[in-house]
This record gives structure tokens, sequence and C-alpha cells, in this order.
């Protein structure tokens, strides 16, 4: 009961928490952040030495994160003690989007005060300002989020000040992430048509062929080695992922990580046009003299590398991809082919999108498609399948219309 009056054995006065064991032994039962912890000792003048220890550091803990005194960067910092459950990738992308955009702006305020409206004005500053894109403001958003719920949890604030922010900015802004179009058939053909008859961007083919003919993710692709190719059985066995990030210094590194996913593990067979952009890839780094010089985390003899035997990541794909449609769309070149068509604006992940269409367009199962591309909710293979059935409509009805 509070305020009761303990005594151990040797009738000497116990302090709150302090407990004598039945075994002897002297326990002090203390929490930190709602978490219950205890410390033991064979004596209680050592269990008290203990207990000094954790007051004392408690103390200091109490002075930093005081409700009216504690900003912003403070509750960050604490996040990042207590942040779990998250691949490490993940993780920094979430402090470099923090420490990018957040700490020297609204990371000084106290957290106590902070309003809605001045994350509104936060995320205003962020578009009109910095010219930040729909899917940045929203990664940012993401992990304000997440530190601004510290502070809710700890009840030092009330509600989470950025709960719908994000989407009256959007609704004001009229900010919407694009969805991702797949590239047609005409366009596809294109492509590929381009790249393995144009001799300065050849060396673009087999990787391009690869991922429009397998959907795997760019860190899967870039990631990929000759031992998870199985020519034999036509298999490609993706059990891993090459990431590209900021270490914070303004300079860039490889890792390699998980799969984003456990469902993202995964065997994906191979066709006959995979196969052979595989071996055209190996023919001409053979050709050329080229071999990977690379090893990341115990990792090797990678399969798709530059010119100096290093490797690729999204953005060296992605500005060799504006390239590409640069010299596709030349007119001297599409005079021999179809005029009519160009090669419109795509990314490394458009081609993934890509060759989900490609299979929900022959009605393939819908489960069979979600193992091959690895997804974990079929709820996002559902999207795709949507999107394209929607699609299929559209184009019926406008030819009904038409004859």
């Amino acid at each position: 009961m509070p305020g009761e009056i303990r005594y151990d054995s040797n009738r000497v006065r116990l302090r709150t928490g302090e407990y004598e064991r039945p075994d002897g032994k002297y326990e002090y039962r203390y929490s930190v952040f709602g978490k219950s912890f205890s410390v033991y000792d064979k004596t209680l003048d050592g269990l008290r030495e203990k207990e000094n220890d954790i007051l004392s550091e408690k103390k200091g803990v109490n002075n930093q994160y005081n409700k009216h005194t504690t900003t912003l960067n403070d509750v960050y910092g604490l996040w990042k003690e207590v942040k779990r459950g998250i691949r490490q990738n993940t993780y920094r992308n979430y402090c470099y989007m923090y420490d990018q955009y957040v700490k020297d702006s609204i990371g000084d305020m106290y957290v106590s005060r902070i309003k809605k409206s001045d994350i509104k004005r936060f995320f205003n500053h962020l578009v009109d300002e910095r010219r930040l894109k729909a899917g940045t403001v929203d990664a940012v958003q993401t992990i304000l989020h997440q530190v601004l719920q510290i502070a809710v949890d700890d009840e030092w604030i009330d509600k989470n000040p950025s709960d719908g922010a994000i989407k009256e900015l959007k609704r004001a802004h009229q900010l919407n992430s694009k969805k991702r179009q797949a590239l047609t058939k005409e366009e596809q053909k294109l492509l590929l048509s381009f790249l393995s008859e144009n001799t300065t961007n050849i060396r673009w083919y087999p990787i391009t062929a690869v991922m429009l003919g397998t959907g795997m993710r760019v860190g899967e692709a870039t990631g990929l080695r000759w031992c998870d190719v199985d020519f034999k059985n036509s298999m490609i066995d993706v059990n891993h992922t090459l990431v590209y990030y900021s270490k914070g210094d303004h300079s860039c590194t490889f890792a390699i990580n998980d799969t984003k996913t456990p469902a993202s593990k995964r065997i994906i067979p191979m066709t006959k046009q995979v196969k052979d952009a595989l071996l055209m890839e190996r023919g001409m780094q053979e050709l050329s003299g080229i071999t990977c010089n690379v090893e990341i985390d115990g990792y090797r003899n990678f399969i798709f590398v530059n010119r100096f035997g290093g490797l690729h990541h999204q953005g060296s794909l992605n500005k060799a991809f504006k390239r590409v449609i640069r010299d596709c769309n030349d007119a001297e070149f599409l005079k021999s082919k179809n005029p009519k068509v160009l090669l419109p604006k795509f990314s490394c992940h458009n081609l993934r999108h890509t060759f989900a269409t490609r299979l929900c367009e022959s009605g393939m199962n819908i489960k069979l498609i979600q193992d091959i591309l690895g997804h974990s909710d079929i709820s996002t293979t559902m999207d795709i399948y949507t999107h394209v059935t929607q699609e299929a409509r559209h184009q019926a009805r406008k030819y009904m219309e038409q004859n």
C-alpha cells in the first residue's frame, strides 16, 4: 500500500522500490519510458549503490526530456534510440530525410508548442520554397509523424499535430503522386529494338531486357550475381538486394541488404529472351576485357557492371535511360520504324511495372503474378491488375466507338 513502511529481515527500513527476496537477495524495481526493470544484489548496501547510479541516470534523462524544454530534435534523438524492427536502409533513409529537411527548420522548436498550423506552414515551405515533389514530402511526413508520435506516447503533447496535414497540403497544391505507367507493347518493342540495333546504346540492352523480362526491382537486378542464375534449369534466385545510400558526409556507398520483404525471396522462371540477354552481357564483357572488381559485404562476381568494373545503381541507370530516350526519339531512327510511336519518359521501376502489366494482360493467375513479383500483399498486385483491366475496357470501348 502507498506510504506503507517496510523493513527487511535485519530491521532496516526499505525505500520505495526496494524488496527483500525469499532467497535473501535484494531487488530494486524501476521504470524507464513506461517499461519495468529490476536490479539485484546480495546486500542492501550494494543494491543502493546501483540504485543511486540509476536515479542519477534517470535524473539526467528527465532533465534532457522535460516536457516544456524538449525540442523536436531532442525527440528525434530519442526516436533514433528506440526505433527497431525496420531495415537498415529504411532507417538510414528516415534519418537522411529528417536531417536534410526538418532538423534545421522546425527541429529547434519546443515540441509542446508545435501546432498543426506550424506543420502546415513547414510543408508549404517544402513545396513553395524548396520545390519538393509529392513523393519527397510524403517521405518527410513519414519520419516527422513517427517522431511526434513519441511525444504523444510519452504524454508531452495530447495529439500528433502532423495528422492529416499532408492531405490538406496535397489538396491545396494539387499534389498527387503520379501513378507509374507501364510501357505499351509498341513502346516496349521500340525500346528493345533500338537498344539491340544502336551501337552506342547496345550496352544497355542486357539489363533492360532482364528487367523487362523478370520484373525484378532495380536493387535485385543490379545485385544479381552469376551464381544466382541457373542456366540449366532456366531459373533466377532472388535472395538479396543491392542498395546505394548516403553516408551523411556528402558521399554514398553500396551495401547488401536482405530482400524488401520475406516474400521477395523467390525463384523467377527465365525466358529465352532473358537467358540470351544474360549470355549477351557475358559475351560483351569478355570481348571488352571487363570484369567485376568490387566486393560488397562478402558478395562478389556481380553480373551487371560498368566499363570500369564497378556497379550500377538506380540513379546511374535512370540517367542512362534518359539518354536512351533522347537518342531513340531521334527522327532519323524513327523513320525506319513507326514514327507514330515515341518512347515516353520512364525509370527503372516503370520496367517492373511493364513486366507486371504484360503478365496481367496475358490472363495469368493473380496469385502466381504476386509470387513472381515478390509482393507480400496481394492488394499491391490487384492494384496493377485492376488498372490493366480498366485500361483494356477503355480501349475496347474506344475501338467500338470508332468502328
